[in-house]
């Protein structure tokens, strides 16, 4: 159907996160002495996870759209709780005020454009001005399964809005089946399929067809109109079926990109409209489609404020950037395989009254500020800061967000007899650029190239899970080019 009515909507910012390390297919068959599928496929590090993924790129996407934003929706099939909104975790480190619209889309691959459809209605509608849509997912394949190899973690993200569009949205339809071919029920550790060709004829394949082409039907348009056709797929095969039965030439079908990082899940579709995005020209018209219970289609049309947004990194510096593992490390980190526990003393658990009221250092690693003399300061959880290290002054502060805040290493150690996923741990003393001085994990990095006065910036990961609770914080990593 086409869109009419009400307040325009469309896109007005981009970003994507693929994660830096990279698991390669051979390993995964040499493993189980089978057939590698060729290329490499994307892992979320040993602390990452879809929520700490959202965060990474909707700082990203909202920093390259400078506006304040008044929705978050989330779209994930990994969210780490069963009961507990993750789009409200997401918000709160992104310091949003708390008026501020928050949802969760899940349960379907498809959750990212209902997310992104749920956004221009309430756009068009003016219920909302802005609102940040952040796709991200983990799915877990497994061992020696054929999900080992297909997918890949990442995000994506699009902020959706009324004005300085950098694409329109000039039609749209969509349809739901009620078909199961991929699904995990609450008892299922891992992704299940049904048969390849049953799926092939009666799920992916008709279904995308059919919304795809009463799309262009309906808007007067066919395959040749479009500069672009960005579509999800479950596989590289039927992607490539697809664009051959719709009549779309292969140089005008944006790269699924599998072989570089993976089936990304509900971050798939939008990852592929961002890479496509940003080598867009003004005037150009996509086709965006994606895949799950049914199919969501778009029209889009991009305008002159595409060069807005063409800021680093970009998608290929992203896949470049990049560090192979091996499989006993991914098997670690997805706690595939049981480890010795450590003979040292378990951390202690922050109770949910000391999570409360150090919200604001966990969230968005909050400091003061003296206002007699301008030196930020930072103090370990749970310390009441009331006297200025620099002048003396007493209880003269205001808040001061480090997390936004680029620094360099002091000093570090290295640790290792603490019991972590990736040993040996490191643990650096961060300089911030401004002042302001904290001790925290580093992550991201290669000890190797590890240094004093080495550039740093702060990125919010998952530390540790008890009692059901998961608990993140911030840690810094090298900053990329490093």
């Amino acid at each position: 159907m086409e869109e009419g009515g009400g307040t325009m909507a469309g896109i007005t910012s981009i970003g994507a996160y693929i994660p830096m390390y990279r698991l390669d297919r051979q390993e995964i068959g040499r493993m189980w002495r089978t057939k590698g599928s060729g290329g490499e496929r994307a892992v979320a590090g040993y602390d990452e996870d879809a929520v700490t993924m959202a965060v990474a790129v909707a700082q990203d996407c909202v920093r390259r759209s400078n506006k304040q934003v008044d929705g978050l929706y989330f779209a994930t099939t990994t969210a780490p709780y069963k009961e507990k909104q993750s789009a409200a975790i997401i918000a709160s480190v992104l310091d949003l005020d708390r008026r501020c619209g928050t949802a969760d889309f899940t349960n379907t691959l498809r959750a990212g454009t209902t997310a992104l459809k749920s956004a221009l209605d309430a756009v068009k509608s003016g219920s909302a001005g802005e609102i940040a849509i952040i796709a991200s997912d983990c799915r877990p394949g497994a061992p020696k399964g054929r999900f080992e190899q297909i997918l890949g973690d990442g995000a994506a993200a699009l902020t959706v809005g009324s004005s300085d569009l950098i694409a329109s949205v000039e039609g749209s339809y969509s349809i739901f089946s009620e078909f199961t071919d991929i699904w995990r029920t609450e008892a299922d550790a891992f992704v299940k399929s049904g048969e390849g060709r049953f799926i092939d004829e009666v799920g992916y394949m008709p279904l995308m067809q059919e919304a795809i082409s009463e799309l262009m039907k309906n808007s007067s348009l066919s395959a040749g109109d479009f500069s672009k056709a960005v579509f999800s797929a479950p596989d590289v095969r039927q992607h490539a079926d697809l664009a051959r039965k719709l009549g779309f030439e292969a140089s005008r079908v944006q790269d699924p990109l599998f072989t570089l990082i993976g089936n990304t899940g509900t971050a798939a579709a939008l990852m592929m409209l961002v890479a496509t995005l940003e080598e867009a020209s003004p005037g150009d018209r996509i086709l965006f489609a994606n895949y799950g219970d049914g199919c969501d289609a778009f029209i889009l049309r991009v305008t002159e404020e595409i060069a807005r947004i063409r800021t680093k990194p970009t998608m290929k510096e992203r896949l470049e950037r990049k560090r192979f593992i091996d499989y006993g490390t991914y098997l670690n980190w997805r706690d595939l395989v049981p480890f010795e526990a450590s003979s040292l003393p378990e951390r202690a658990e922050p109770s949910l009254a000391s999570r409360w009221r150090e919200r604001k250092v966990i969230s968005l690693l909050n400091g003061v500020k003296c206002k007699k003399c301008g030196t930020p300061q930072i103090h370990p959880i749970g310390q009441t800061v009331r006297i200025c290290v620099a002048c003396q002054s007493k209880d003269a502060f205001e808040e001061y967000k480090f997390s936004d805040k680029k620094g360099r290493l002091f000093t570090y150690a290295v640790d290792q007899l603490q019991p972590t996923k990736n040993p040996p741990g490191l643990n650096g003393v961060i300089d911030f650029d401004g002042g302001g001085r904290l001790i925290c994990e580093l992550t991201d990095y290669d000890l190797d190239r590890v240094k004093i006065d080495m550039p740093v910036e702060m990125t919010f990961r998952r530390l540790f899970q008890g009692k059901g609770i998961v608990n993140y914080f911030w840690k810094a990593k090298p900053i990329e080019g490093f």
